[in-house]
C-alpha cells in the first residue's frame, strides 16, 4: 500500500474493503472528517458507491473500521518487538521504539486517528477505549501493575502523541520514547 501502509488488513480482508479504508484516510487527511464525503471516499479508492455500501453503512462506520484496522496494527508491533530473552524493561523499552516508530512513519494518518476519531461520536470514543483496554493489557501481561495504573499509563503515552500531532511534530514521535518509558517504569516501581 501508499504511504499508510498502517493499513494492512488481515489475511482474507477483501481488496476492496482495504481501497475504501485506504480511500477514507486520504479523504479525511485532505479535508477533516467533517467535511469528507462518500464520494470523497470512493473516488479516493477508485471503487463505486454500491461497492461503498457493500461494505459500510456509513462514514463512520467506514472511519471506525479504518481506526481498528490501523490499531490492529500498532498492537502487532508491540506484540511483534516483545523479545522474551530481553528482561523487562528492555522489553518495553523496544516495545515502545517500535510503537512510536510505527506512529511516526505515518503522520497523516495519526492525526485521522487520534483526533479525527473523535468526531464520530459515542462509536469512535468507544473504538478508542477499545484499543486503550487493550494496549493497557498488553502492558499488564509484562509488567505487573493494577489496570487503573496501565490504563493511566496509555493514556499518558497518548497524550504525548496527541501533543505532537497538535504541535506537527508526528515524525519526531521516537523522540519521546525516554518519556514513555520512564512512565512506566516509574508505576511498575510505585
Amino acid at each position: 500500500m501508499s504511504e499508510f501502509a498502517v493499513l494492512e488488513l488481515a489475511p482474507g480482508a477483501s481488496q476492496h474493503r482495504s481501497r475504501l479504508l485506504e480511500g477514507m484516510a486520504h479523504a479525511v487527511a485532505a479535508k477533516g472528517y467533517g467535511e469528507t464525503t462518500i464520494a470523497d471516499i470512493v473516488r479516493e479508492a477508485s471503487v463505486s458507491r454500491r461497492t461503498f455500501y457493500e461494505h459500510f453503512s456509513t462514514k463512520a462506520e467506514c472511519l471506525v473500521a479504518l481506526y481498528e484496522a490501523a490499531s490492529r496494527n500498532a498492537l502487532k508491533v508491540l506484540r511483534d518487538a516483545i523479545d522474551p530473552a530481553r528482561d523487562w524493561e528492555a522489553q518495553v523499552e523496544h516495545a515502545t521504539a517500535a510503537y512510536l516508530g510505527a506512529m511516526a512513519a505515518n503522520p497523516v494518518l495519526m492525526r485521522t486517528l487520534f483526533i479525527e476519531i473523535l468526531h464520530v461520536g459515542d462509536e469512535g470514543l468507544a473504538a478508542r477505549r477499545r484499543l486503550n483496554q487493550e494496549i493497557a493489557d498488553f502492558i499488564r501481561a509484562r509488567v505487573a501493575m493494577p489496570p487503573e495504573l496501565a490504563m493511566a499509563v496509555v493514556g499518558g503515552i497518548h497524550e504525548l502523541v496527541l501533543q505532537a500531532i497538535e504541535d506537527g511534530k508526528v515524525s519526531e514521535l521516537p523522540q519521546i520514547t525516554g518519556a514513555a518509558v520512564a512512565l512506566v517504569k516509574a508505576v511498575a516501581h510505585r
